[in-house]
């Protein structure tokens, strides 16, 4: 049995959801099945022998775990149907490459009985997994052997079939227990190494001790955990939970090594999943994935993972290639119900921010600091920082003085709004994470009444009079707190320049607003607002909303014709068509963090301000410096 003796059968109710991502093809060779018939060689997707060889890309942040849990009603006695499982492995070998599929995993009980009669039809099987050279682990279950055996059984048909000797060409295969019965895989994805550490039905004392000693020589590699037999759930849509073996693996292996963030077992259904925090504090997901109570001992059926770690996300798919690979007319009732499985259990999303959950093991190296020197290149106006030492949350000093590192003598200065607090402007250890200069200041502005901080220049700067005629690029880094409102932020500028368009001859638009700034709108998105040489009225270009409590890069590049904003280095939606060359200006100074209207200061940023630079030329991204 491969399930709880007081489990009871609870049948789940099968979904009409017709996804056919490839329509043919995918049935593959196999014995005969009554009322079964294969579809028409012609008509079929690349076979296995057509199929790329397996190269996954090593570095995209996307890629995919194959998963296929207990197949033992498929190969049992004198029933043996391999066209289903042959039938995935034919899936994802075609597939291998749109969907960067990186390993396969199957989680034992492979067969029935454990009869050389049928592991010979699935080793073959499996043959089509060799010949393209694709990675993948098999475990033992305990239909495959002796279950009341642990890992120091001896020579049995699994391990004739599936022992290390199979693996000794495998390009993910590392290494194997003494024993043979428990192995692990490694495979680079999202420009790092991860481990397969797969177990035993019944892993020994000895098979624990070198699990663990396979994961003390990998200290830095994320590790997912595939077995038989871990989690379990008596009831569709329960919570997983341990069995009693479950447990004691959970406490004599996983709660103590960290580097496992996932498992993954068969053995039992229904299909349920759960989260335990282990001892150091952190998640772990645990898996429990089983189809052989389904119509046809569960169809080949497959889970695909596919990280995503651009998105911090695994989403998780259920489906029978078999199934899905046989023409529409020619599905019978209960095969529409097991195409795809779509219920909570099947098919699902789990957040994981990867960076901090594998921090504890394989901390990723803060960028370091680089010198002013290097950011000043040709072109560079202006470029201020603000990493001036140990002096987080300290009040920046009325007497200070930003040097501007361009060597063009545009230093800033503070100007406090009458009646602010000392603290209205303050120094901060915080950054963007590529961020040249490790440091901030920290505006705390608001009105009603105005209260705050700002820095300018000095009057008859260089800056004061550049057109920028030929083009421009200014970067900012910045971050918006938590608490930020815009019934009391919003319309605050982190860079502008002081003037009234009215005052330049402006006549288009709102005459009281400044000729340039790059403002946060009442929905903290960014704004850069400008009135060109060429232009009567504003030029406009948007960001997003941007979300609160995050460090952003932004930047407004102008090739002398045209202005583009970015975010992150990513370009936003909002950038006008509009030709727009040069900045007007009436030679007054530039304020950060302050907003004039009418020439008069109207509001103070609320947030932290990083490096800023002008440059007097369109930079490429690569330039940028966040680049």
């Amino acid at each position: 049995m491969c399930r709880r003796p007081d489990q009871a059968s609870e049948p789940q109710t099968g979904t009409r959801r017709r996804t056919f991502l490839r329509t043919t093809g995918l049935v593959g060779a196999g014995v005969a099945i009554p009322g079964l018939e294969a579809a028409p060689a012609g008509a079929a997707e690349p076979a296995a022998e057509q199929a790329p060889a397996w190269r996954p890309d090593p570095d995209s942040p996307r890629f995919t775990v194959a998963v296929m849990p207990d197949t033992q009603y498929l190969f049992d006695g004198e029933s043996i149907h391999p066209a289903p499982v042959e039938a995935s492995f034919r899936y994802l070998l075609s597939r291998a490459r749109e969907e960067n599929i990186v390993f396969l995993s199957h989680l034992g009980d492979l067969t029935e009985h454990g009869q050389p009669a049928e592991f010979g039809p699935i080793g073959r099987a499996f043959r089509l997994l060799d010949e393209r050279g694709a990675a993948y682990s098999v475990v033992a279950g305990n239909h495959d052997l002796d279950s009341r055996t642990d890992d120091q059984r001896g020579r049995t048909p699994y391990l004739d079939t599936f022992g290390p000797r199979r693996f000794r060409s495998a390009p993910s295969f590392r290494g194997a227990s003494p024993d043979g019965y428990n192995t692990y895989h490694t495979f680079r994805a999202a420009g790092r190494e991860w481990l397969v550490l797969a177990l035993d039905w019944r892993p020994s004392a000895k098979g624990i001790a070198w699990a663990r000693d396979v994961i003390a020589q990998h200290p830095r590699t994320p590790v997912l955990l595939t077995t038989h037999e871990l989690v379990y759930a008596d009831r569709e849509g329960e919570e997983a939970q341990f069995s009693d073996h479950g447990q004691w693996l959970w406490d004599e292996l996983i709660a103590d090594h960290d580097q496992i963030f996932l498992t993954l077992n068969g053995h039992y259904w229904p299909p349920a999943r759960t989260v335990r925090k282990n001892t150091a504090g952190h998640d772990v997901h645990l898996h429990i994935t089983n189809y052989q109570d389904r119509y046809y001992g569960g169809a080949g059926m497959i889970r695909l993972y596919q990280f995503d770690l651009a998105r911090n996300t695994i989403d998780v798919r259920t489906l029978s290639p078999w199934i899905l690979g046989r023409a529409d007319d020619e599905l019978n009732e209960l095969e529409r119900g097991e195409i795809e499985r779509t219920g909570p259990q099947d098919y699902f999303s789990i957040p994981v921010d990867f960076e901090r959950r594998f921090a504890g093991f394989a901390p990723v190296a803060p960028r370091p600091a680089r010198p002013a020197s290097r950011m000043v290149i040709p072109g560079t106006v202006a470029y201020w920082r603000f990493d001036q030492g140990d002096r987080n949350g300290a009040p920046v000093e009325d007497s200070v003085r930003i040097t501007d590192h361009s060597g063009r003598g545009n230093h800033l200065t503070k100007v406090t709004v009458d009646g602010s607090p000392a603290t209205a402007l303050t120094w901060s250890d915080e950054y963007h994470p590529d961020q040249p200069g490790h440091g901030s200041l920290a505006f705390h502005g608001d009105k009603p009444p105005l209260r705050g901080a700002y820095l300018r220049t000095a009057d008859g700067a260089p800056l004061s009079g550049e057109t920028f005629r030929s083009g421009y690029t200014v970067e900012a880094f910045l971050k918006l707190p938590a608490d930020w409102d815009s019934g009391h932020n919003a319309w605050s500028a982190l860079l502008s320049r002081r003037g009234r368009s009215g005052d330049a001859g402006k006549t288009g638009g709102d005459t009281d607003e400044p000729v340039v700034t790059l403002s946060l709108s009442d929905g903290h998105g960014l704004q850069w607002a400008v009135y060109p040489l060429n232009q009567d009225g504003a030029v406009t270009n948007w960001s997003h909303e941007l979300p609160l409590n995050t460090w952003w890069h932004a930047a407004v590049v102008n090739d002398g014709r045209h202005t583009t904003m970015y975010v992150d280095g990513c370009p936003v939606a909002r950038n006008p068509s509009t030709v727009a060359t040069g900045l007007t200006t009436l030679g007054l100074p530039w304020l950060l963090g302050g907003y004039e209207y009418g020439g008069k200061i109207d509001q103070v940023m609320n947030g932290w301000i990083g490096d800023v630079r002008v440059v007097d030329r369109a930079l490429a991204v690569r330039d940028f410096m966040c680049a």
